[in-house]
């Protein structure tokens, strides 16, 4: 099905030979206006890509113009049926180009990258080892559960990752499968992990390995081929793409070998009445197999129009644009001696647009409650699902409880653990970036212009 699609944006002339002064990719919500309480509204700053980046207009226009086609996928033999069959299917396709992917890997749609890694966990053979560090966001740190598992020390350098994992491979008992999971880059500090060279010292040592490409996907490129990975998990809501989809592509045969993920129809080749009054089923060996019900056609053609979108935008241009504004950011942090980032790797590690960071005097609820409310900029606090890595990077550092206190996650005695995290990607004008560091320059300096509370575990304004 050929769908028309908005034009990708052109840069001005006078940027033809720089490709970090393109502009921004249009996105839905540029230009949404929230309420202040000082007074009147502002155009909102969504910088919060880390947790869902806003749907590219190219991707809603393409699902608008597929949407009057709507119909059953792999179920009907009318028109539209067969037409979302097609779409459904050239998607697949889509994905498996935009990831590289080898000849005979296959391409599973699930609702999202906690989903996919649950999905590989239930296929891993029953003697498996999994191998993780304690800096993964949850989604890849708490899924192996019904396996053997070991949980590796938060590592300070990139080689020093490396070094770990080898060590404790090395020492594993000398057989049976194992596997290793890894992010591509850090939810909490935006760093870059070494993934190809991990991807070496687990194969060096008969374990595979699968990526977490949640944070790395919208940002950089993803090859699977190059990066020798065995499966890579991402988010559509992450890539710029509206809807409740994921993808878990990679090697078939742990998939292949595994019990149906959901048993029901689309799963089941056939099924048949025994004679003793149960049922033979025979399940279908591609990723149909992983696939039950009636799939989310419209949530996998966004993901596959969003692969389609940033490709055509070009990586290297977009990653030009971000890492302007990462130097933006960190150099506007750098001034305020109060605000200290959180790091693993160190102030020189390459990294995406996640920054978290701690504000000396102020508990980071109410330093998040405050951008939200006087200057409209919406970022994140808290733990951001990857409390281990949280803890490790602010240790014991000593916060303000102030006004609001952290969230009714933190464990006991850290009532004022927590962190402010700014992030950004392909859509986030430059307007964005420079009111959130010169917001956090007047709140530091002038303190907050409103009072706020705590109310149901969040801060937020007071009200008469």
């Amino acid at each position: 099905m050929s769908v028309n699609t908005a034009a990708a944006v052109s840069a001005p002339a006078a940027c033809d030979a720089d490709p970090a002064c393109a502009g921004p990719l249009p996105v839905l919500g540029r230009d949404v206006t929230v309420p202040l309480v000082t007074g009147g509204e502002v155009g909102y700053a969504a910088l919060d890509y880390a947790a869902s980046a806003p749907a590219l207009q190219r991707v809603w226009d393409d699902v608008a113009a597929y949407a009057p086609y709507y119909g059953s996928v792999h179920r009907g033999a009318g028109y539209l049926s067969q037409l979302s069959t097609d779409l459904f299917e050239n998607s697949r396709a889509t994905v498996a180009e935009f990831l590289d992917c080898r000849a005979d890997d296959q391409v599973v749609f699930t609702r999202s990258t906690t989903d996919s890694l649950n999905l590989l966990a239930a296929a891993l053979p029953a003697d498996c080892q999994v191998f993780v560090f304690e800096t993964e966001h949850h989604a890849s740190l708490l899924p192996w559960s019904d396996h053997r598992v070991s949980y590796l020390d938060a590592p300070r350098t990139p080689a020093r990752a490396v070094e770990i994992l080898e060590r404790a491979l090395a020492a594993r008992e000398p057989y049976g499968p194992a596997l290793v999971c890894v992010t591509g880059a850090s939810n909490v500090t935006g760093e870059l992990w070494p993934v190809r060279e991990l991807a070496a010292a687990a194969h060096a040592h008969g374990a595979r390995i699968v990526l977490d490409a949640a944070q790395l996907a919208p940002h950089h490129p993803v090859s699977v081929r190059d990066l020798d990975v065995d499966w890579v998990a991402f988010s559509g809501h992450k890539l710029y793409a509206p809807f409740g989809s994921g993808v878990l592509a990679g090697r078939a045969d742990w998939l292949r070998e595994a019990d149906p993920y959901l048993a029901g129809g689309g799963a089941s080749r056939t099924v048949t009445r025994r004679t003793d009054g149960g049922v033979d089923v025979e399940w279908h060996t591609t990723a149909a197999r992983h696939e039950a019900g009636s799939p989310n056609v419209i949530g996998v053609y966004a993901i596959a129009s969003a692969c389609k979108a940033l490709t055509e935008a070009g990586f290297e241009n977009l990653v030009a644009r971000e890492e302007r504004l990462i130097a933006a950011v960190r150099a506007g942090l750098a001034e305020v001696p109060e605000v200290r980032v959180l790091s693993l790797f160190g102030d020189d590690a390459p990294r995406v647009g996640v920054i978290s960071f701690v504000v000396e005097g102020w508990n980071s609820s109410h330093f998040a409650a405050a951008l939200s409310a006087e200057y409209g900029i919406g970022v994140r606090d808290g733990l951001f699902c990857a409390h281990p890595l949280v803890r490790t990077l602010l240790g014991s550092d000593p916060q303000v409880i102030g006004e609001c206190g952290a969230p009714e996650a933190a464990a006991p005695g850290e009532r004022s653990l927590n962190a402010i995290r700014v992030s950004f990607g392909a859509g986030t004008p430059d307007e964005h970036v420079e009111r959130f560091v010169r917001a956090v320059k007047e709140l530091v300096r002038d303190g907050a212009a409103w009072s706020y509370r705590t109310e149901d575990g969040r801060c937020v304004p007071a009200r008469d």
